[in-house]
C-alpha cells in the first residue's frame, strides 16, 4: 500500500516543526567534509529523525535513503528518498530556498515526492500522477510550460563553481544560449521548473537524496528529467531537468558536444 497526500503532509509538517525554528537563528553548523565545506546542521539531523520516526511507525516494511542517518531495507519494494535540508547552505545564510524533500520509489523508481518550503509557506507535491503547488496563493495543480526555444529560457544551476573543468565548458554553452540564468536555488529551481515559471535547471553531482523527491515532481508535471547522458535520474550525478522536449534536446547536444 502506498501512501496518501495526508501521510506526506504529516511527514513535511514533522520536519517543519524541527527546521523552521532553527532558520535565521545562528544555528550551530558542523562540517563534514576534510579539505573542504559540506555542512550539516542539527535542524537537518533532527527533521531526518522525524521523518523516519513516522515512516518507521506507519510503514515497517518500507526502506529508507536518508542524507544524515544510516539507511535501511534498500532491497525492499518500497523505498523512502529523504533530504531534510536540500541547500544547507542557504539554510544557514538565511536564504529561504532551501526546502525539505522526501521521496517515494516503488520498484526502483521514483513514483511520489514532495517538497516544502517552511519558511514561505509553500509545498510541491507528486501524487503519483500529476503535481501540485499549496501556498500563500492558494493551491491548484502545475504544469511545467514550453518556452519553445533555448533562446528564450531561464536557466538555473546551484553554482557553476561546482562543475569540473570538462562539465563547465560543456555547461557554459548551454548559459550561452539561453535569455536568463540564475544561481544558488537549490531544490527550489526545479520547483520553479514544475510550476512553470523556469524552463531549464543544470546541475552535476547530486547524490540519490538530492532528486528522489524531484523527479516525480518534474516529471508528473509534464517535464522531463534525465542524467546528462539520457538515463534514469534515480541514482543523481550529472543532471538535466527541462520543460519541453524541443529545450532538453537542444541542451543535451550542447552538453555533449565536446
Amino acid at each position: 500500500m502506498l501512501p496518501d497526500r495526508a501521510f506526506f503532509d504529516s511527514l513535511a509538517d514533522a520536519a517543519r516543526s524541527q527546521t523552521l525554528p532553527r532558520f535565521r537563528v545562528g544555528t550551530a553548523v558542523t562540517n563534514k567534509l576534510h579539505g573542504g565545506f559540506d555542512p550539516v546542521t542539527e535542524a537537518d539531523q533532527a527533521a531526518e529523525l522525524a521523518i523516519r520516526e513516522l515512516i518507521i511507525n506507519s510503514f515497517p516494511d518500507h526502506g529508507i535513503l536518508g542524507e544524515e542517518h544510516e539507511s535501511i531495507g534498500l532491497d525492499r519494494e518500497h523505498v523512502w528518498v529523504i533530504d531534510p535540508i536540500d541547500g544547507t547552505r542557504a539554510f544557514i545564510s538565511g536564504v529561504p530556498v532551501w526546502g525539505t524533500l522526501i521521496g517515494l520509489r516503488s520498484g526502483g523508481r521514483a513514483v511520489m515526492g514532495l517538497v516544502d518550503q517552511p519558511f514561505t509557506g509553500e509545498r510541491y507535491f507528486a501524487d503519483g500522477s500529476a503535481s501540485w503547488y499549496s501556498g500563500p496563493d492558494g493551491a491548484h495543480r502545475i504544469q511545467v510550460r514550453d518556452c519553445g526555444d533555448i533562446s528564450n529560457a531561464i536557466l538555473f544551476t546551484t553554482s557553476p563553481h561546482i562543475f569540473s573543468t570538462a562539465e563547465r565548458s560543456q555547461y557554459d554553452r548551454v548559459e550561452s544560449k539561453v535569455r536568463l540564468f540564475r544561481y544558488g536555488t537549490d531544490c527550489y529551481a526545479y520547483a520553479l521548473l514544475a510550476a512553470g515559471h523556469v524552463d531549464l535547471v543544470v546541475e552535476n553531482g547530486l547524490k540519490p537524496y538530492d532528486v528522489g523527491a524531484l523527479i516525480p515532481l518534474i516529471e508528473q508535471a509534464g517535464g522531463i528529467i534525465t542524467t546528462w547522458d539520457g538515463g534514469r535520474p534515480e541514482d543523481g550525478g550529472s543532471i538535466i531537468a527541462a520543460g519541453s522536449r524541443a529545450v532538453y534536446e537542444q541542451a543535451m547536444d550542447l552538453l555533449a558536444d565536446r
